[in-house]
C-alpha cells in the first residue's frame, strides 16, 4: 500500500485507498470496481488492497477473469465445478481483473450469475476494467443476464477511477537513439 503512486493526475485519492485498505467493505460484503485506461495501475492497486485483507486474515482469490471461465469450463468438465461454487461462495474477497475485456459467451454469463447471486451482500467482489460502466452491458450475449448480474455488482460498490498515461510508459527504462 505504501508503494501507490497518488501523484495529481492518477485519479487517485490518498484517503479513499487507505480506507479500501481497511477492509470494511469486505466484511460488509460491498463491492469495489476500478476502473482507468492501459497501464494505470488498476491491478496493482486491486493486489494490494487483495495483500491488505490476506494480512488481515480474509480469503482472497484472484482471477483473471479468461482464467477464472477456463477453471468453471475445466471443474465443470471433472465433475467438481459445485465444489468450486462452494470455495467460491465462502471466499471474502473475490478479484476479476480484466472484467468484459472480451465479450462473454451465454455460459460464461451463467456462470458468473451462479457465482455472483451467491455472494450478493455476503461476500465482496473486486472488479478491475478498462471499459466505463455505461459499455458493461452491451458485452453481454442476454440483456436480462447483463441486467441480473450487474444489478449485483453495480449497486453496493465502491470506486476508484484511475487516469492518466500507463505507469509501464512512465517507468520505462529510456533507449538511446541509433544515431
Amino acid at each position: 500500500m505504501r508503494e501507490i503512486n497518488h501523484l495529481p493526475g492518477r485519479g487517485l485519492q490518498r484517503q479513499q485507498i487507505l480506507q479500501l485498505a481497511q477492509t470494511t467493505w469486505i466484511r460488509k460484503g460491498l463491492n469495489l470496481i476500478i476502473l482507468g485506461p492501459t497501464g494505470a495501475g488498476k491491478t496493482y492497486i486491486a493486489c494490494a488492497l487483495g495483500r491488505a485483507a490476506c494480512e488481515q486474515d480474509l480469503v482472497t482469490r484472484y482471477f483473471r477473469l479468461p482464467r477464472f471461465f477456463q477453471e468453471m469450463k475445466i471443474a465443470q468438465l471433472e465433475g467438481t465445478y459445485h465444489q468450486l461454487v462452494r470455495s467460491l461462495r465462502k471466499t471474502d474477497l473475490l478479484i476479476l481483473d480484466d472484467w468484459l475485456r472480451d465479450s462473454l459467451s451465454l455460459i460464461e454469463a451463467q456462470y458468473l450469475l451462479d457465482i455472483l447471486d451467491d455472494r450478493y451482500n455476503r461476500m465482496a467482489t473486486m472488479l478491475v476494467s478498462q471499459f466505463p460502466i455505461s459499455a458493461w452491458h452491451a458485452r453481454f450475449p442476454d440483456p436480462t443476464l447483463a441486467d441480473a448480474i450487474l444489478d449485483r455488482l453495480v449497486h453496493n460498490a465502491h470506486h476508484v477511477e484511475l487516469q492518466g498515461e500507463s505507469q509501464r510508459k512512465l517507468r520505462a527504462p529510456r533507449t538511446m537513439s541509433s544515431t
